[in-house]
């Protein structure tokens, strides 16, 4: 790649962070990120500073996933800056899938941080059942700065939840669990730090290990979350006995045969196939598929668009059940056209 090249990346990526938000959803998204950002790096400064000087494996574990949190904080800001881009001749649906990449990024951060503080604190239990580092407990300001940590991710916790639920947006529903995870973690580093003073030294790294379980498990999460949204599935249970019902209410449309739909962002891609009368005429048969489509686009909010196949009504498909639809889906999709998910 030549220097030029290098700089129309850059270009491209600083003209898209610095767009403004066009709308309350990506508003409250990077309220979020923003958020957080702040936050954590306040908490790495002060958790990585109080762990080392007050000896807590616990609390130095903590700082280094405060720390690995600014990291993709600053990585999800530009993602979901670029998922704001609109929809283009290469890119029809838009640019929201970059949420869910965004998710994807944050999942391994999360399970990367995992590993590096799990085997930090395992190689501190060796040290002290060696006799290679002091017994003494941490100092009392490490458990100090560990319980205002609690305190703080307890608001961020009940915060960010609050507006994943508002947005609808992967990338803010990763960082809520993020932060409740956070608060589980900076809790068992307190109950740690406040048995090693006690004449538990042990505790304190054993502490730190069950954080990076804690992390882990998070990561793992957001990683089969995110990677839903990006590989081909059939849509949930609930999506799909709602267009089911809503398609018993169309005229003409005498069974439903095949169910799939993809998340972009916030909106949904419907593929479906129906069985119809195949006596009636081409130009019938389209106007029940217009009317398919208009009925879910008017009383599903997140569906942006509907792709509907017909064809005459199979009596092998007749009275199918959704379990027997969905499977329907899973057998005919194609390794090379993935299918749709909700």
């Amino acid at each position: 790649m030549s220097k030029d090249d290098i700089c129309q990346v850059w270009l491209a990526i600083k003209t898209n962070y610095n767009q403004p938000m066009i709308n309350e959803r990506d508003r409250k998204s990077l309220l979020a990120i923003n958020l957080g950002l702040g936050i954590n790096v306040f908490l790495a400064f002060i958790k990585t500073i109080f762990g080392i000087l007050g000896h807590s494996p616990a609390l130095l574990a903590e700082g280094i996933n405060s720390t690995s949190d600014v990291a993709y904080y600053i990585a999800a800001s530009i993602f979901v800056r670029l998922a704001n881009k609109p929809a283009d001749h290469e890119h029809p649906y838009g640019h929201r899938q970059m949420e869910s990449i965004a998710s994807v990024v944050i999942g391994s951060f999360i399970v990367a941080t995992a590993v590096a503080v799990f085997w930090d604190s395992v190689d501190k239990v060796w040290d002290l059942a060696d006799g290679l580092v002091s017994s003494q407990g941490a100092h009392t300001f490490a458990l100090w700065v560990a319980l205002g940590t609690v305190v703080i991710k307890v608001f961020l916790t009940w915060y960010i939840r609050k507006l994943g639920r508002d947005t609808n947006n992967p990338v803010v529903n990763a960082l809520a669990y993020d932060h409740r995870n956070d608060l589980f973690s900076a809790s068992a580093a307190s109950i740690g730090i406040f048995l090693g003073q006690r004449g538990l030294p042990w505790v304190d790294p054993l502490a730190g290990a069950f954080v990076a379980f804690l992390i882990m498990r998070t990561g793992i999460f957001v990683l089969r979350e995110s990677s839903t949204d990006l590989m081909g599935v059939v849509p949930n249970r609930d999506l799909a006995e709602r267009i089911a019902a809503l398609l018993k209410t169309v005229p003409g449309v005498k069974q439903l045969e095949e169910l799939q739909a993809h998340r972009f962002g916030p909106h949904i891609v419907v593929n479906l196939t129906i069985g119809i009368d195949g006596g009636i005429s081409v130009r019938k048969g389209n106007i029940i598929a217009s009317n398919v489509e208009e009925k879910l686009l008017s009383s599903v909010p997140n569906i942006k668009r509907v792709h509907v196949h017909y064809h005459p009504a199979d009596k092998r498909h007749k009275n199918m059940s959704i379990d027997d639809i969905l499977g329907e889906s899973q057998k005919h999709s194609s390794p090379y056209q993935p299918e749709y998910y909700e």
